[in-house]
């Protein structure tokens, strides 16, 4: 009998030789409101065809001409966010981007006033009685619980709130208002660990992307300096409660990788081809979970569906292993096609009991 979905993703994590192995790699498929906007009927009849991995798709249940793509994600959206970040969004189904930034002069800090953890997220209000019995059900159900940060936490938060040419040179110039900054983000964001750990679930997330393609955005003294301590702080509570530590970036982060490690993250989630399959298999595998975050850019979009399907047996071979320690997740994004979908996907079932068949 396979695995429970719960069992076999905490085990992946684990990934510890003499414990009980998984028997899948755990897969996850995340399509942008643009793919669907983009492909519609098409990316339905693909995701039929594939219950392995969309056991509770149904056709027909989404209305392409009364879609709202959520805050800052309308083509034309001016948002303002919880932080007073005004936020502006050009393609239907992709969020935008910070384009006004409330803390650009350091004279507007002593009144600042960031949201309050206890009502407010990034994108609305927090209901934590809601957040609590979500995941009560959840857990009596069995299934994989989860919590975690909005996506840009903390790096990102504050260029959204300085302006990114701003805080590159706050850096650069040990700009004595930027620990101040930096602790009053961290606050907010301690508050929402203490909390998701009070209600109690397997894995807390922490999104956001340090990475360039070719770099880490802020360069290794400078995150060793002013951003690890603060990961470090809030990340130890989740490893000291059990919890796995999950950390997305998108971007080149291999040059910053072992300080992820060394603040606590237990399951890394980075882009393939950008850091290299080679590279992670050297730098990362056998140390922490990976969490592999499949091409976007061109394997996926642009190859043929052997491209692909060479790709995912690639990253199997090179990244996993008996006990677990890989897991994938991919984004999908115009312009990859429909078929270029459903070769993925049909590569996704193809490799993932590779290790165990």
């Amino acid at each position: 009998m396979p695995l429970s979905d719960r069992e076999n993703y905490l085990r992946t994590a684990d990934r510890s030789p003499g414990s009980p192995p998984p028997d899948r790699i755990p897969i996850s498929v995340s399509i942008s409101g643009a793919s669907w906007n983009q492909l519609r009927g098409d990316l339905e009849d693909v995701l039929a065809r594939h219950p392995i991995l969309f056991p509770n798709f149904r056709t027909g249940q989404r209305d392409y001409d009364q879609t709202d793509f959520g805050p800052a994600s309308n083509a034309g959206d001016m948002y303002t966010d919880a932080w007073d970040c005004l936020w502006r969004a050009e393609v239907d189904g992709i969020r935008g981007q910070v384009v006004g930034h409330p803390l650009d002069d350091w004279a507007k800090l002593p009144a600042y006033q960031p949201p309050d953890p206890m009502a407010a997220s990034t994108w609305g209000t927090i209901d934590w009685a809601e957040r609590r019995r979500r995941t009560e059900e959840a857990r009596a159900r069995g299934d994989l619980t989860r919590g975690g940060l909005d996506h840009g936490f903390l790096l990102m938060r504050l260029y959204y709130l300085r302006g990114f040419e701003n805080l590159m040179l706050d850096f650069a110039t040990e700009d004595p208002h930027l620990p101040d900054l930096i602790g009053l983000v961290e606050a907010y964001n301690r508050t929402l660990v203490d909390h998701w750990l009070a209600i109690g679930t397997d894995v807390v997330g922490f999104p956001e992307d340090l990475g360039t393609q070719t770099a880490s955005m802020l360069g290794p003294r400078h995150f060793a300096d002013h951003i690890a301590p603060a990961y470090r702080r809030l990340m130890q509570p989740v490893r000291a409660a059990g919890a796995h530590v999950h950390m997305h970036s998108d971007g080149y982060i291999m040059d910053i990788a072992d300080q992820l490690l060394a603040c606590g993250v237990t399951i890394l989630n980075p882009q393939d081809l950008c850091n290299g399959i080679d590279a992670i298999a050297r730098e990362l595998k056998g140390r922490v979970c990976i969490d592999l975050d499949v091409d976007r850019q061109d394997v996926v979009p642009f190859g043929t569906a052997n491209d692909i399907s060479g790709l995912i047996e690639e990253e199997v071979r090179k990244l996993g292993s008996a006990s677990g320690g890989l897991m994938f997740i991919v984004g999908i994004y115009p312009p990859t096609p429909a078929e270029n979908v459903h070769a993925l996907l049909s590569a996704f079932e193809k490799f993932r009991t590779w290790w165990w068949d």
